[in-house]
C-alpha cells in the first residue's frame, strides 16, 4: 500500500498526519494506520513555515518514493520460519520442574550461561532438526521462539559438563517421570546397540568392537532400559570393545536403588544379554528373566524336543491362517558358574517356550539360499576368503600346508541352518505365567529397537563429529532426554493413538513463517495435530496466528 497525508478539521483548526494504508486480512480489505502525527496547520505556520501541506507533502513523496525504490522484498539472512513443534515436549519438562533440580547445579558451579536453558533447547532443536552442533547453533536455535543467550562455546562447554555427569541426569529425569507421569518396573526391556564414528584411530572410549551395521571404524556403546509402558528409565555408555553382558546388571542395579524398587522386577532381553552371569544375577536379586535363546547352540535332547511335532498349539488369525505355534516344558535346566576361579554347575528350574512362524521360516530359508548361491559362486571363481563375508559360514577353508587353501561347502551348517530356521526359544524364570502371555512380554522388545531407531534415524546420532569423551557422552544424553519426552508425549499425552514416525512427523512439520503482522501456519493438516488442537484448545490449525496466540501455544500446560 501506500503513504498519504491527512487532514483533519477540528474547532477551527486543521490538523495533519502522515498515515499508512495496508490490507487487513480481519477486514478483509483495505486499513489505515498512523505513521506520524504532525500537529496543526496553524501551528506550523506560526513557526514560519508559509504552506505546511505543501511542505509535508513532500516527505509523504519521499517515503512514498523510498518505499518503491525498494520494490519487492530483498532475500534476508535471517529465515522467517519459526518451530513450534517442540511446544508439548516444553510443557512436559515445565510439568516435571526440571528446571528447579538442574537450577541446584548453580550451587557449586560457576557458569556464565544457564545450565537448563542449553540443556531445553538443544532437546528442542535435536527434535526439530537434528543436525550437527554447529548448524544446530547458527541454523536450529535461531528459528526457537526464544533466542538463546549462550555461545557456541558454551554450547560446547556445557554439553561436556552434560556429560560427565550425564547419569545424574538421567537419574533425575527418571525420578521425575516416576513421580509426575508413573513408571511401572514389574517388567524391565534391555537391549544394547553401538554407534560408529568416522575415525581411523582409536582412543580410550571409542574402540573397534562388533558394529550392528558392520562398520569397521571404531565404536561407542549404549545400553538402554524401557519400563513395562516403553518409557525410558535407564542409560549406560560404555567403550565399544568391551561386552555388553555386565551393562544389563549396573543398568538394573543402578535403576533399583536409585528409585527405592525393592520389589520383583522381570528383565526382559535378546539372546545377546542371554548368560549365566545375568541370569544368576536376577535369581540372587529375587528378579526374574525372560530371555530367548540360540536354538541351534541347545544340547541334543534338547534339539530333539525342538523338532517333535507334537504338542504345538496353532496361534491363528481371523481367516484361520498360521501365525505362529508354540510349545512349552518346565524342567531343571544346568548352567555353569565361576566362583573363586572354580566353575560349578548350578540347576535352575525354568520354563521353555518354544515359538515356529511359518513367515520367518520363509524368509530365513530364502536368505540362507541366497548367502549358500553365493557361496557356491564364490568358491567357483576361487574367491578371496574375506570376499565371502556371512555366506562364509556355509564354507569350510581347508590348509593347504603352504599351498593354496582348498574350499568346499559346509553341508553341515548348511542343513542346521535350514531345519531350525523358523523356530525361537524363550527361556524365563517365570513358570507360572502363560504361555501367550510369555510371547507377548517378549514380543514388546521391538519398542526398544524401536527407540534405538529414533536415535539413530530420526534423531541422527550418527556417524557422531564430536571428539571428547564428554561431550560425545553429552550428545547421547541429549537424544536419550528426546526420546524420553517424545515417548510421555506419544504414550501418556496421546494415549498411544499415534504411531512413533507419526508423532515426530508433527514436531518436526509444525512451524509457522513470519509475515508482515502475523504468523502464517503452513503446517500439512493431519487427524494428530486436530486431535491435539482439540485437546489443548489451541489454535494449532488456524492459518493466521498472532503473537499473542504463538505464546499461549509455548505456554501450554499439559
Amino acid at each position: 500500500m501506500a503513504f498519504y497525508l491527512k487532514k483533519t478539521k477540528l474547532k477551527w483548526r486543521t490538523y495533519l498526519s502522515i498515515d499508512e494504508s495496508f490490507y487487513s486480512h480481519e477486514k478483509k480489505g483495505t486499513a489505515h494506520k498512523c505513521y506520524q502525527s504532525l500537529g496543526s496547520v496553524e501551528t506550523w505556520k506560526e513557526k514560519g513555515i508559509e504552506d505546511p501541506i505543501s511542505h509535508f507533502q513532500k516527505e509523504v513523496d519521499a517515503l512514498n518514493q523510498e518505499k518503491a525504490d525498494a520494490g519487492a522484498r530483498k532475500i534476508s539472512d535471517i529465515s522467517p520460519i519459526l518451530h513450534l513443534g517442540y511446544f508439548p515436549l516444553k510443557s512436559i519438562l515445565d510439568k516435571m520442574k526440571i528446571k528447579k533440580y538442574v537450577d541446584y547445579f548453580k550451587l557449586t558451579n560457576d557458569f556464565t550461561y544457564d545450565l537448563f536453558e542449553l540443556l531445553s533447547s538443544l532437546v528442542y532443536a535435536r527434535a526439530v532438526n537434528p543436525c550437527s552442533k554447529y548448524r544446530t547453533f547458527h541454523e536450529v536455535l535461531p528459528n526457537l521462539y526464544e533466542p538463546v543467550s549462550y555461545s557456541y562455546d558454551q554450547l560446547l562447554d556445557g554439553l561436556s559438563f552434560l556429560g560427565n555427569d550425564y547419569e545424574k541426569f538421567v537419574e533425575l529425569f527418571t525420578v521425575q517421570t516416576k513421580h509426575v507421569f508413573g513408571i511401572d518396573t514389574s517388567k524391565n526391556y534391555f537391549d544394547c546397540t553401538n554407534f560408529y564414528f568416522e575415525i581411523d584411530r582409536e582412543d580410550d572410549f571409542r574402540r573397534k568392537g562388533p558394529s550392528k551395521e558392520n562398520r569397521k571404524e571404531p565404536v561407542v556403546g549404549l545400553g538402554l532400559l524401557l519400563d513395562s509402558h516403553q518409557l525410558p528409565v535407564g542409560m549406560k555408555m560404555f567403550p565399544g570393545n568391551e561386552s555388553e553382558k555386565p551393562v544389563l546388571r549396573d543398568v538394573i542395579d543402578l535403576l533399583k536403588s536409585q528409585n527405592n524398587i525393592n520389589g520383583k522386577t522381570i528383565h526382559v532381553a535378546d539372546k545377546g544379554l542371554n548368560c549365566a552371569k545375568n541370569i544368576i544375577h536376577a535369581r540372587k536379586n529375587g528378579d526374574g528373566y525372560l530371555f530367548s535363546k540360540s536354538v541351534k547352540s541347545l544340547p541334543e535332547t534338547e534339539k530333539t524336543w525342538v523338532l517333535l511335532d507334537a504338542g504345538f498349539v496353532d496361534v491363528k488369525d481371523k481367516h484361520g491362517k498360521v501365525l505362529y505355534r508354540y510349545k512349552s516344558c518346565i524342567d531343571e535346566f544346568p548352567y555353569k558358574v565361576e566362583q573363586e576361579g572354580k566353575i560349578y554347575t548350578v540347576k535352575l528350574r525354568e520354563k521353555r517356550l518354544l515359538t515356529y512362524n511359518p513367515s520367518l521360516a520363509a524368509k530365513k530359508r530364502h536368505e540362507i539360499n541366497r548367502m549358500i548361491e553365493k557361496a557356491k559362486t564364490l568358491t567357483a571363481s576361487q574367491a578371496k576368503r574375506t570376499d565371502y563375508g556371512e555366506a562364509g559360514k556355509y564354507v569350510c577353508f581347508t590348509d593347504g600346508k603352504g599351498n593354496r587353501a582348498s574350499v568346499s561347502m559346509n553341508q553341515d551348517a548348511i542343513d542346521k541352518d535350514l531345519r531350525f530356521a523358523g523356530y525361537n526359544l524363550l527361556v524365563t524364570s517365570e513358570i507360572e505365567m502363560k504361555d501367550p502371555d510369555i510371547y507377548d512380554v517378549y514380543h514388546n522388545l521391538w519398542r526398544i529397537e524401536e527407540s534405538f531407531k529414533i536415535m539413530k534415524s530420526d534423531l541422527d546420532a550418527r556417524p557422531v563429529f564430536l571428539q571428547k569423551e564428554e561431550t560425545i557422552k553429552g550428545h547421547f544424553l541429549i537424544c536419550y532426554l528426546t526420546v524420553l519426552l517424545e515417548r510421555i508425549f506419544q504414550f501418556k499425552i496421546l494415549e498411544n493413538k499415534y504411531s512413533t514416525t507419526e508423532t515426530f512427523q508433527f514436531i518436526k512439520d509444525f512451524k509457522v513463517t513470519k509475515g508482515e503482522s502475523k504468523y502464517i501456519n503452513t503446517t500439512k493438516s493431519s487427524d494428530l495435530i486436530h486431535e491435539l488442537a482439540l485437546q489443548s484448545k489451541l489454535p494449532l490449525t488456524n492459518y493466521f496466528l498472532s503473537e499473542t496466540q504463538i505464546k499461549s501455544i509455548l505456554k501450554y500446560k499439559i
